[in-house]
């Protein structure tokens, strides 16, 4: 892809594959950078991979005062983007579409709202967008509040970046924002193998706990050097007893009944059990915003009320948000070379429907990466 000025604010690009050209208007005003519109993924409708549309100009709103415009090098495919193109949360999105899928993002500053100081335009950051944002980082520009990026890493590429920040707040929200883990106690991390769990194990090894996880064979040695005491092959072992003693915290990325019991089972009084799989979206989307959120928080304040009092036990669901200090904690972590997440495969954006058919169909159980030019 090459880039031709243009007469008017800035650079069209040129790409010899294809016989579109699309404009990014770019204006340079001290701090400010405008840019007016650029290619997205986007969503126009509810579907498999082939609803996905790569427009060549679409629209990038203005800054607010504390937002970031990102211009991505690498944005990761997360299942939850996958799950919204199929339809996951319509009642939130449908009144919304078309979307822009995507959470991660590695790249560099374009631009920085006014009320920004930790930033400046030309540095490189990496972060993540809160799961109900409408547009998401499938975009040679994406637009964060200010505590969504941070520098990246140096010792890391931008595919390597943009594998880490949504996975890693996730579980860092679990285990440091909710458990509060501490050095010394114990973490059962319930599927270790997909990109949560894994972080799961890298964050409660940081913090000096030790740690059993869950986990297919495929992905037992990788656990293990990553620092998890035990790693148990659930298609070839019975966790239930090949697990031994009791737990502070239990992280459950399954969170299915059958993992939920296993976990509630090996939890210490006072300990914490959380899962990924609350029941928030799934049942707006079944019973509609008024009734399927009050419905989701009386079972989730009931599960927590018979657990607190039957077992003595902490009950969550929990979730990614954006948390500045996590996202610090992450950076420093992967600078270390102690947090890291494999990326399987990359993509050119161009190809993004071939690599969402690729997830759905489990061709690739690792992390896909999208790459821009």
């Amino acid at each position: 892809m090459r880039f031709l000025r243009s007469r008017s604010l800035g650079f069209r690009v040129s790409d010899p594959n294809s016989n579109n050209n699309w404009v990014c208007p770019y204006l340079k005003e001290g701090r400010r950078c405008i840019v007016t519109s650029c290619r997205a993924v986007v969503l126009p409708r509810f579907g498999g991979p082939e609803v996905l549309e790569l427009r060549p100009n679409v629209h990038v709103p203005d800054l607010k005062p504390n937002q970031v415009l990102v211009r991505a090098r690498a944005v990761s495919i997360n299942p939850l983007d996958t799950r919204m193109r199929s339809g996951y949360g319509r009642s939130i999105f449908e009144p919304l579409l078309p979307l822009i899928l995507g959470r991660d993002i590695s790249g560099d500053v374009a631009a920085v709202g006014t009320s920004v100081r930790t930033l400046s335009v030309g540095q490189e950051v990496f972060g993540a967008l809160h799961p109900t944002a409408v547009r998401g980082t499938y975009a040679d520009y994406a637009i964060l509040s200010e505590d969504e990026v941070t520098p990246k890493p140096v010792s890391v590429t931008h595919v390597e970046a943009s594998a880490i920040p949504f996975a890693a707040l996730t579980a860092w929200r679990a285990l440091k924002s909710t458990a509060r883990i501490t050095e010394g106690q114990r973490v059962l991390v319930v599927g270790g193998g997909g990109a949560v769990g894994f972080t799961a194990i890298q964050l409660a090894v940081a913090a000096g706990c030790n740690v059993t996880t869950t986990c297919g064979s495929q992905s037992v040695d990788r656990a293990l050097a990553a620092g998890a005491e035990q790693a148990v092959d659930y298609t070839a072992e019975d966790a239930e007893l090949a697990i031994k003693g009791k737990f502070d915290a239990v992280l459950d990325t399954i969170g299915v009944p059958e993992t939920e019991r296993i976990g509630v089972n090996f939890l210490k009084r006072g300990g914490h059990y959380m899962t990924l799989q609350g029941e928030a979206a799934s049942l707006t989307d079944n019973y509609g915003l008024f009734i399927g959120l009050p419905l989701a928080s009386t079972i989730l304040l009931k599960k927590q009320i018979q657990y607190r009092y039957t077992r003595g036990i902490e009950y969550s669901w929990t979730y990614m948000r954006a948390d500045s200090e996590g996202l610090d904690e992450i950076r420093r972590l992967s600078e270390a070379g102690k947090l890291k997440i494999p990326v399987e495969k990359t993509f050119p954006i161009t190809q993004v429907r071939e690599a969402h058919e690729a997830k759905d169909k489990k061709l690739i159980p690792g992390k896909v990466v999208l790459e821009l030019d």
